[in-house]
């Protein structure tokens, strides 16, 4: 042999190379088979296009188009004016830093859109939240930077944060956290914001309004005494809004070939009312002003035209650090409504959204916003369904929107003097009111998983008796954490076989069904079991280091309930017996007797029909439980394995020694060593350090027999096997793992 051939002889014997190669997938198997592999550059120029959707649509527009888009946009842009200037209110800014929000959120969203029907800016949640980063901010530093400021900076961090994760394609990871816990915040946020803005609809003031939920409420309800003359346009307002949709919904039902009038009249309620109610203001108030300035209800009064703070963003780093801890939920807020109603709207609507463009559109918007001076902005529900119901076709209508809303800074801004602000709480109650869960879809999670449910409760309550941080965090860790444990403590269970006839058919199968009952199947049908000696077993969930032990115990349990130990411990001397299974006293007879009534264990048999990936660690404990079966049974115990669904999980674990139909004494016992075991044992065979020889120079697992008949099958003609000939324990599915390992008990007694 060369000094080449010697050296790599040298490094195998070094690594543990087997002697025996069975062909398994490679790294370069792996590479070769990548789509990216063959064409890089094709690959790199197609998503370089991905990032402008835009352009696969606008050379098809045509005049059809339009005119939905037209529609569409003038109608947003109607409910859009006032509840930007609304939510700014609740995001304690000036009305017009809402206007600016509203402005670039729609026209720059239309160019990175992959959803024509998500309108983009000002949101009450968003906006709660900015007001708590702006109180937070200032409490800490009294003073140092104004709220437009802190709003700007926080508006250009969370976007560059989430254009980050859109542009590296990490959109999968919002899909950790599920619908109730979005709901359970977004319903604590809505009642939230519902009791921060009924102080400013009856005119109560005195007490701050961006505290805890329920001392807000408390504080509103001990303030009633205290209402002003704010409350008779609050009120009428709120009135007006819900009895003008409740009208036009009933008579679109009544008179359906009038349902779209109706429909219209519905959606233009917002601007209307608050048009009727700042006529009432100004012909109160105009003469009306006292000795202070001061008007008799409380007004928007001047609110600056056009775009007057379009400049470089200015990014103070000591602001960034004082923000630091407010950015995390700012951000899950920002890009998880937005994803959630884009997804929503997809569904409704028959078409796919790509998450992460969608992240790189509320990025690009947010980072461009934070120079025209708007604050976060993401997707809005009602607007975005009010968008869909008026035929929007494509996400250009955002720039009719935009048109709208530019029009009203620069031509409608001294008519904004006289809003009364009471009119304005009154459209964020009514618009926000929507968010909260009706009792039917709450009752759906308590249907579907009650243990959601308790989620959903807890982020309710968290955010009403804490803040709305601590809802997301208490929502988001709960979901983490019952994920986790589905992962750690999957379902798994013990098969039977059942003989299955179709109907008006005479032939007749055979079905594989749990042999406790399960809720699932008829509970008077009769399951029997596997022949003795053979166990069927099925894991539901991936096979991790997480769940790896369960796994293991749950095998090696049922193992030594329901067979036979293989040595007879009663006589053994008490020396020699193991310090934690000392079995019974000597001359038990009874429970000697009992154990001989049992079956000898002869195989196991495992079902990966459902097992995606498996680990390192995982393969190490399905050895332990190889080990000490077979160390319970004092013989081998063959391992067939049904249905593997990767080739990867076939790599795994024919390095752990399985599938090969060899004895377990022939691999190492450690695959996954944590310390490694160096006292010259570690590559001696399991029964000789057991100093138990071996029953015959022929292995039990040496599937001779299925390897004839699997090179008999591929000679036959031009058919060949399934499943290679190298791993005889591998089956195509259940049916034949079972059969093979119950033949193999049956030779094996007789």
């Amino acid at each position: 042999m060369s000094k080449t051939g010697k050296a790599k002889q040298f490094g195998k014997q070094i690594i543990g190379y087997p002697d025996e190669v069975v062909p398994v997938i490679s790294i370069k198997d792996y590479v070769s088979q990548s789509e990216y592999a063959h064409n890089p550059g094709r690959h790199i120029v197609s998503y370089l296009v991905s990032l402008f959707p835009i352009f696969g649509w606008i050379t098809r527009y045509n005049l059809g188009w339009l005119t939905g888009d037209v529609i569409a946009g003038l109608t947003v842009g109607m409910v859009l004016v006032p509840q930007g200037m609304s939510y700014a209110q609740i995001a304690t800014l000036p009305p017009e830093y809402g206007l600016y929000s509203s402005f670039v959120g729609v026209l720059i969203y239309c160019f990175f859109a992959t959803s024509k029907d998500v309108s983009i800016g000002p949101v009450a949640v968003m906006s709660l939240t900015v007001s708590q980063v702006i109180k937070h901010v200032d409490d800490a530093h009294p003073g140092q930077w104004d709220g437009p400021q802190i709003a700007t900076t926080l508006a250009f961090i969370c976007g560059f944060i989430v254009l980050g994760i859109g542009l590296l394609r990490l959109g999968w990871l919002v899909e950790f956290i599920p619908a109730p816990a979005v709901s359970g915040f977004m319903t604590g946020s809505a009642i939230s914001i519902v009791a921060g803005q009924v102080p400013g609809l009856m005119g109560i003031s005195g007490f701050d309004t961006r505290g805890a939920t329920y001392m807000v409420i408390i504080n509103t309800l001990k303030g009633l005494p205290r209402t002003t003359l704010d409350a008779a346009w609050g009120l009428t307002g709120l009135v007006a809004l819900y009895s003008i949709r409740i009208a036009c919904d009933i008579l679109s039902k009544r008179f359906p070939s009038r349902a779209r009038v109706f429909f219209f009249i519905s959606v233009l309620r917002n601007a209307f009312v608050l048009l009727i109610l700042t006529i009432a203001a100004w012909l109160y108030t105009r003469h009306r002003i006292n000795a202070k300035g001061k008007y008799p209800i409380s007004i928007l009064q001047e609110v600056p035209s056009g775009l007057r703070h379009v400049k470089q963003p200015d990014i103070d780093p000591e602001l960034v650090s004082a923000l630091a801890g407010q950015l995390p939920v700012a951000t899950i807020i920002l890009l998880l409504e937005h994803i959630a109603i884009s997804k929503s709207f997809g569904r409704l609507n028959g078409y796919k959204i790509n998450p992460n463009q969608e992240l790189i559109a509320i990025g690009v918007t947010n980072t461009v916003g934070s120079c025209f001076g708007a604050y976060p902005a993401t997707g809005s529900f009602s607007r975005s369904a009010l968008k869909s119901k008026s035929g929007v076709r494509t996400p250009a209508a955002g720039i009719i929107t935009a048109i709208v809303v530019i029009v009203a800074l620069y031509g409608l801004t001294p008519a904004f003097f006289w809003i009364p602000k009471a009119g304005l709480s009154a459209v964020i109650i009514h618009a926000v009111a929507d968010l909260v869960a009706s009792p039917s879809q709450v009752y759906s999670y308590w249907r579907v998983s009650p243990l959601e449910f308790v989620i959903w409760a807890a982020a309710v309550l968290v955010t009403i008796f804490s803040s709305i941080e601590n809802g997301i965090y208490v929502s988001i860790c709960a979901s983490l954490a019952l994920l986790l444990i589905r992962i750690a403590h999957p379902r798994g269970a013990f098969l039977g076989k059942v003989r299955v006839r179709v109907e008006d058919n005479k032939e007749s199968r055979e079905v594989f069904v749990p042999l406790k009952k399960d809720g699932v199947t008829n509970e008077h049908i009769q399951i029997l079991p596997p022949t003795p000696g053979v166990i069927v077993y099925r894991l539901e969930e991936s096979y991790l280091y997480p769940n790896c032990s369960h796994l293991n115990s749950t095998l090696v349990d049922y193992v030594k309930e329901n067979t036979r130990r293989g040595k007879d411990m009663s006589s053994v001397k008490l020396s020699d017996r193991p310090w934690n299974d000392p079995g019974p006293k000597r001359g038990a007879t009874d429970l000697q007797a009992l154990n001989n009534a049992l079956p000898l264990m002869h195989a196991v048999v495992l079902d990966f029909s459902s097992i995606s990936q498996i680990d390192t660690t995982a393969i190490q404990s399905l050895i332990d439980a190889r080990n000490e079966i077979e160390r319970w049974a004092d013989r081998p115990v063959e391992f067939h394995f049904a249905t593997i669904l990767s080739p990867w999980i076939r790599r795994a674990l024919v390095a752990g020694g399985f599938g090969m139909g060899h004895a377990s004494g022939r691999f190492t016992q450690e695959i996954a060593a944590v310390v490694p075991y160096r006292d010259g044992l570690r590559d001696r065979r399991l029964d000789e350090l057991r100093h138990v020889p071996t029953e015959s120079p022929v292995d039990i697992e040496s599937g001779g027999d299925l390897k004839r008949e699997a090179s008999i099958s591929s000679a036959l003609g031009d058919y060949e096997p399934l499943l290679s000939s190298d791993t005889p324990f591998f089956h195509l599915d259940l049916h034949a793992a079972v059969r093979a390992a119950e033949s193999g008990a049956v030779r094996s007694t007789t």
